[in-house]
């Protein structure tokens, strides 16, 4: 399958206006119009975006019920768990929200599953061991939307749950305490392009907005959001944008010293998308991808330099592995498909024993890249069980 370029025309006349009223570069100012954002409030948003500019956080739906319930945790002290996902959108989600609850007096716990172990999202054995902890109410990031089975589980349990999460809703919602999701059907919030960790910040907003606390309490975690909002590869409009410029403001001063410490380590020297994109969120995902999850979350919440360190370390040694590990199965599989000629079937299907989990994925999407076509990884078991990875273009 051949690429077919179709150039934009631009309208050159409504871009020298743009450049020589906002006194911008061409570049910029025809970036602008091709993206159709030529009203000068629209342009103001995309080039110089302020705290002024968040929406409401009480246009989620669910929101109102998902911020009193917390509220009531924190007054009676009850035991709370944090559920995340493994990436680094997961991991910023729990380091954010767990953060924000710790100052104002309540410890959680917090839970992510080992991708290698347990897979994505909520399970059974895991809702159990967190009941069996004594846990009142349970809190998932990033995740949660489609656990139908797995909620009404922790609701014969004894735990109530507060879902957060951005991924589309099925047709059928978890029966949960509160669903703050601002894809679902019924939400009237005017943005639907927020990562988990934007969810979160958003539930933080809106809690602090509840018990009166000045805008630094939340808008101090911005760093961290912007680190899970840019990796999550999330578009950067509207909202996204504003925890973006921001964030990444707030990155070149951060007081977390386990995320200036990643920074450090990546080699990178100027604090931008593409250090966050190439240094830091590799680092993070490593961890999750080799099943070291908790450690890129006890780096970020750490308060400890020595630990901090320590941490440090093992990120860029998991990343390191992670690379190397990767290398082997592309090589693996670009054997395979010169082989048997597997570049000229419609869906390239490669597979080989005890291929990583959690790095098949990488390989699978650097084939579809490089084909232009579909690719399925399958890593075949000891116990004769494959389990896989699949890449599609969204044409397909």
């Amino acid at each position: 399958m051949n690429k077919k370029w179709q150039i934009y025309e631009t309208d050159e006349n409504k871009i020298n206006e743009i450049q020589e009223k906002y006194k911008i570069n061409k570049l910029l100012a025809t970036i602008l119009v091709n993206r159709n954002i030529t009203k000068k409030e629209d342009i103001r948003l995309f080039l110089e975006p302020t705290r002024n500019d968040f929406h409401d956080p009480f246009l989620i739906t669910d929101m109102k019920v998902a911020v009193e319930r917390i509220i009531k945790a924190i007054k009676n002290q009850e035991k709370v768990t944090i559920y995340g996902d493994y990436d680094v959108d997961g991991i910023t989600s729990i380091t954010v929200l767990k953060s924000f609850l710790n100052d104002r007096g309540l410890e959680v716990e917090s839970y992510i599953p080992n991708r290698l172990e347990e897979g994505y999202g909520l399970n059974k054995e895991a809702i159990e061991r967190i009941a069996n902890d004594g846990c009142e109410l349970m809190i998932t990031v990033d995740c949660g939307i489609s656990a139908i089975e797995e909620i009404d589980y922790a609701n014969s349990l004894g735990i109530e749950t507060i879902v957060t999460d951005h991924h589309e809703p099925g047709n059928t919602l978890p029966k949960s305490y509160a669903v703050v999701d601002n894809k679902r059907k019924d939400s009237k919030y005017p943005f639907r392009e927020l990562a988990g960790v934007g969810v979160v910040f958003k539930l933080i907003q809106a809690i602090s907005i509840t018990l009166e606390l000045k805008a630094e309490e939340y808008l101090k975690y911005l760093d961290i959001v912007c680190v899970g909002t840019i990796s999550d590869i999330v578009p950067l409009i509207n909202e996204n944008r504003v925890i973006a410029k921001l964030g990444l403001l707030l990155i070149g001063q951060t007081r977390n010293i386990g995320l200036r410490s990643i920074i450090n380590s990546s080699g990178y020297s100027k604090i931008d998308s593409n250090s966050i994109s190439f240094g830091i969120a590799p680092r993070i995902n490593a961890c999750g991808r080799m099943g070291k999850a908790e450690e890129a979350l006890e780096l970020l919440l750490s308060k400890n330099y020595n630990k901090v360190s320590e941490l440090t370390k093992h990120l860029n040694e998991h990343n390191q592995l992670r690379q190397e590990t990767e290398k082997n199965i592309f090589e693996s599989a670009m054997e395979q498909i010169k082989n048997e000629h597997l570049n000229e079937k419609n869906t390239i299907i490669v597979g080989g024993e005890n291929w990583h989990h959690g790095v098949i994925g990488i390989v699978s999407s650097k084939i579809t890249e490089m084909y232009f076509k579909p690719s399925i990884l399958l890593s075949f078991e000891e116990d004769g069980i494959g389990k896989g990875s699949r890449k599609k273009y969204p044409w397909i």
